[in-house]
């Protein structure tokens, strides 16, 4: 009874004990873990922040719970340090967006002091998905979204980055841990950014750098993401972040090119740098020095070990044993600087290149390097000279360069810089620095400048004389650099500078294709490596278009072939009569379909209506145009809807009416082409002007510019009457003429003459009517 009261007890006291760790560990305050005030300045809180830093740090502070405290003061100094997370702070008692994160750390950090207050068994009670405990060498690497986006993204133009995406209760992240930590601290030291990101804490990043799942492994350069998607070994990662660099950055160089390869400092503007080593491949150290120098200077690989490279390397008299690496500036004879070491070290790199980054007398061709060059004067101990060279393109390697660039070799002052500018190619900062530019016209000049601001004004003081490279000048110059350390004041003349032009900057059309191509591989990138599942809805949305789209094309154009078929009847050169067999385009399916509408859509043709009515009709569609008058519009109309409208039914067919008081030249130059049954009217004849086309019925084809005619059985019959009569008049004299009675033809039923109609539409859709073709169709007045 006594041990379960015991047990009872225990029990409780862990419960309470529990509870007090966690509303502790709710109220977690930077002020106190610093031990400042909450009026404290930023010095104050620095300072408090580094006298606990050096007296917790886990590498000097063996006490076992040092990390943990290490970790508090970090977290603290973070939110203190940053104005508004501490306002947020001081406000709401909330940092921020990494607020949860820091309050999860301190409940781990209180529950992992609880469970080793008691004492309890680490062989039972140790998981291994305690993120602190397994994550200790990544806590360094952390990043959260604004780090990510102010610094990873700019730096990834400089070195690429590795990423690697985790969380808690995360199987693979245990497994891959050994891997991982032996890759980063051999690219770390080759100058690959390493980064960390914890899906639970940072989901925001997490999401915005596409990883759905953990483990996930992603590359950064230049702004741009890629997935690492085989296994995690040791050799696979090493070749992922070697993808990642551009291909071109290294050129292997023999004894076929090195002399081009270091003559490029002309066109380039940059010094050329050489490794020589034994190593087959290019090291993967010196591939991420390319990449993070390739603005300033250009990289070539000698394999010493090879055959056409003997040369070379006798002519530099290199040692093939060691690695060595030779700068190159304006003499490719002679090397600028050298290096050679075993086991080159990083950092030893970069001083070495960072010493030349730039030609003795380096070319103006950006405003970028104009700022590098000759920056803008800081304070008084602090000046810094340019001495311009301003010569004409076509002398750059005559003697005013040759010996410019000599002087510049010979100069030992830190504070002056030489450099030189194409004055044909940089007008307008030639002639600011040349007010008398007839004193120079097409020679060199020499000017000495202080920059004052970044807007452009500077002091100079330009040499009276052109630059010839006479050992006068050089004297002079030397002069004028001499008393400059003594008086500022000699730098008298003030201008403006205007901003340089980029003489090296791609033409348009080059980075629209740049840009266009870097477009087409981010969204390849895109959709089918990184953020597939993001674009899983897009790519949905455009295939179900597309589906739509086509399907109703399809669609369409099945209809259209049907009723094209169905409606359009091989060409005939001969009649029907004559030929002795017709080829049907319309069906007569097609002609005894019901009418869609209870009524007959006519519409009249006109100059506005021409156009789309006849000209441009679709294939396989005839227009049956009627002709009429004024006076005999409403009954023809009538009549005419009755005898076409069980012919409505067709999509082909369509239904018009022409006005012949307004256009009876048009309808005479196309009964022209149908001579057997409107005759090429006589101008003599006095009954031209009364001949009566109304009830005439036109079915015109536009797209095959031909027309079948009906023409009523009266008006045949009346044609050959007026035709008799006018012969009759021709015999008779004129003064019996007038006293004969009129051959006129009397008054004429309307309605009869479209009596046949509807079996002449019936021909006309058996395709047996004959057709008058025309070369195109004239225009209507």
């Amino acid at each position: 009874m006594e041990v379960k009261k015991l047990s009872i007890s225990w029990q409780f006291l862990i419960v309470l004990v529990l509870v007090l760790q966690i509303l502790s560990a709710l109220d977690f305050d930077p002020y106190r873990v610093l031990g400042v005030s909450r009026t404290a300045s930023q010095a104050d809180i620095k300072k408090a922040y580094k006298k606990l830093a050096r007296e917790w740090h886990p590498d000097k502070n063996k006490d076992p719970g040092a990390e943990d405290k290490f970790i508090q003061i970090s977290k603290a100094y973070e939110i203190l340090s940053n104005e508004e997370k501490r306002s947020n702070y001081d406000h709401y008692g909330d940092a921020g967006e990494n607020q949860g994160y820091q309050k999860q750390q301190q409940r781990e950090y209180r529950f992992r002091h609880f469970h080793e207050n008691f004492y309890f068994d680490e062989s039972f009670f140790h998981f291994p998905f305690n993120s602190e405990r397994r994550d200790s060498i990544d806590e360094k690497y952390l990043l959260h979204f604004s780090h990510y986006v102010n610094e990873v993204v700019p730096d990834s133009f400089k070195k690429p980055y590795l990423i690697k995406i985790t969380s808690d209760w995360c199987f693979s992240c245990i497994h891959i841990e050994p891997v991982w930590k032996e890759v980063v601290q051999e690219l770390e030291g080759l100058g690959v950014g390493i980064g960390v990101v914890h899906a639970g804490y940072e989901r925001r990043l997490a999401h915005h750098l596409g990883a759905h799942s953990t483990p996930s492994i992603l590359g950064i350069i230049n702004g741009k993401i890629s997935f690492f998607h085989n296994a995690v070994v040791r050799e696979n990662l090493r070749q992922f972040v070697e993808s990642l660099l551009p291909g071109n950055l290294v050129e292997k160089v023999t004894n076929k090119n090195y002399v081009r390869f270091l003559s490029g400092w002309q066109q380039d503007n940059k010094p050329h740098v050489l490794l020589f080593d034994q190593m087959p491949v290019v090291p993967l150290l010196y591939k991420l020095t390319a990449f993070a120098y390739k603005d300033y200077l250009s990289f070539g690989y000698v394999h010493v070990g090879l055959r056409g490279a003997e040369e070379i390397t006798r002519q530099y008299d290199v040692n093939v044993y060691t690695p060595t690496i030779l700068v190159f500036k304006e003499h490719i004879h002679k090397p600028a600087d050298v290096i050679q070491a075993r086991g080159m070290k990083k950092q030893v790199i970069d001083d070495f290149i960072t010493q030349n980054k730039y030609l003795l007398a380096a070319r103006l061709t950006s405003q970028k390097l104009f700022h590098e060059l000759c920056p803008v004067k800081r304070s008084h101990r602090q000046r810094k000279y340019c001495v311009v060279l301003l010569t004409p393109e076509a002398t750059k390697l005559g003697k005013p360069f040759e010996a410019f660039l000599s002087f510049a070799l010979a100069n030992t002052q830190d504070t002056v810089r030489f450099v030189h500018i194409y004055s044909n190619r940089q007008q307008e900062f030639a002639t600011t620095l040349l007010p008398d530019s007839d004193t120079f016209p097409g020679r060199s000049a020499v000017s000495i400048l202080e920059r004052r601001t970044t807007g452009g004004r500077v002091v100079y003081k330009t040499l009276e004389a052109p630059w010839t490279g006479s050992e006068s000048d050089k004297f002079t110059l030397l002069g004028y650099l001499d008393q400059l350390r003594r008086d500022p004041a000699l730098l008298s003349s003030e201008a403006v500078l205007p901003d340089l032009t980029d003489e090296l900057a791609p033409i348009f059309l080059l980075r629209w294709l740049y840009s266009a191509s870097d477009y087409i591989s981010d969204c390849w990138d895109s959709i089918f490596h990184n953020n597939w599942r993001e674009m899983m809805p897009l790519l949905s949305l455009v295939f179900s278009a597309l589906f739509i789209l086509f399907g109703t094309v399809i669609v369409q154009a099945f209809s259209d072939s049907n009723d094209e078929r169905e409606s359009n009847p091989p060409d005939k050169e001969e009649v029907h009569e004559k030929a002795g067999k017709t080829e049907p385009s319309f069906t007569k399916e097609n002609s005894s379909k019901i009418p869609k509408k209870g009524f007959v859509e006519v519409t009249e043709l006109t100059d506005v209506t021409y156009t789309s009515n006849l000209v441009r009709l679709r294939p396989g569609h005839m227009n049956v145009v009627l002709i009429l008058s004024d006076p005999t519009k409403t009954s023809l109309l009538q009549k005419f809807a009755l005898e076409v409208y069980t012919f409505t039914g067709s999509s082909c067919l369509h239904f018009s009416f022409l006005s012949l008081d307004k256009h009876r030249e048009w309808l005479e130059y196309l009964l022209e082409f149908a001579q057997d049954a409107a005759p090429i009217p006589n101008q003599y004849d006095k009954h031209f002007m009364e001949r009566d086309y109304t009830g005439y019925v036109l079915a015109l084809n536009g797209h095959k510019k031909y027309f079948c005619l009906f023409k009523p059985q009266k008006a045949v019959e009346e044609e050959e009457a007026m035709g008799s009569c006018g012969a009759l008049d021709s015999s008779l004299h004129l003064g019996e003429a007038r006293g004969k009675p009129s051959c006129g033809l009397g008054p004429r039923p309307v309605k009869g003459k479209l009596s046949k109609l509807s079996l002449w539409m019936e021909r006309l859709l058996e395709g047996s009517l004959q057709r008058f073709y025309i070369p195109s169709w004239p225009e209507l007045d």
